[in-house]
């Protein structure tokens, strides 16, 4: 099998300013590339060779398991947005996010500051298990919720190349602007499978 990199729903300046054109040029466009290429590069004349994406990040280690969990995360990263997507979340996932974090708002302060916090690069995610409960990980380099048997339900790139060119060194204020692109229908959905 050979992954390829699926095309954003979105044009390339969509997101902007929250996510600038360059920005979706050099990480979607170059990074992602890179990670899928060598992914098919090590899996090929392998036993990972016929697996699907996340049974390869359940079972590989070291620049496999860095290559393909990057590759997805990334994906579920960017297919996570919309430029005019919903706003808030509603039904079932707003009632266990109000249930756990307190409120909306509270949940989005936790999961900036679990952003923020992250030493080094990696991902801060929004998982849950299998009875629904929510929680908010973070996640060192190519980390993945999956592999502590969670089910990933939204993520932010922490990494520098996901916002150095539009902010500099202020993560915090990435973090903070990324509400205003996510689109809560696609949590709602992944919350609800």
């Amino acid at each position: 099998m050979k992954f390829t990199q699926p095309k954003l729903p979105y044009a390339q300046d969509a997101l902007a300013p929250v996510i600038s054109p360059t920005t979706i040029e050099f990480h979607y466009g170059k990074h992602e590339r890179a990670y899928i290429d060598t992914l098919n590069k090590l899996i090929e004349g392998t036993e990972f060779a016929d697996m699907a994406l996340e049974d390869i990040i359940v079972k590989s280690e070291g620049k496999l398991f860095n290559n393909a969990a990057q590759a997805w995360n990334h994906i579920f990263y960017f297919f996570q947005f919309s430029p005019d997507g919903i706003k808030e979340p509603s039904g079932k996932l707003r009632d266990a996010i109000e249930s756990q974090f307190g409120s909306i708002e509270d949940f989005k302060s936790k999961f900036e500051e679990a952003g923020a916090t992250l030493f080094g690069s990696g991902w801060v995610w929004l998982a849950a298990d299998s009875d629904g409960k929510l929680f908010i990980l973070q996640g060192k380099n190519a980390e993945n919720p999956m592999t502590q048997g969670l089910r990933p339900i939204m993520t932010y790139d922490v990494w520098e190349h996901a916002y150095y060119l539009d902010y500099q060194n202020l993560r915090a204020s990435y973090l903070h602007k990324l509400w205003d692109i996510v689109d809560w229908n696609v949590i709602e959905m992944r919350y609800g499978e």
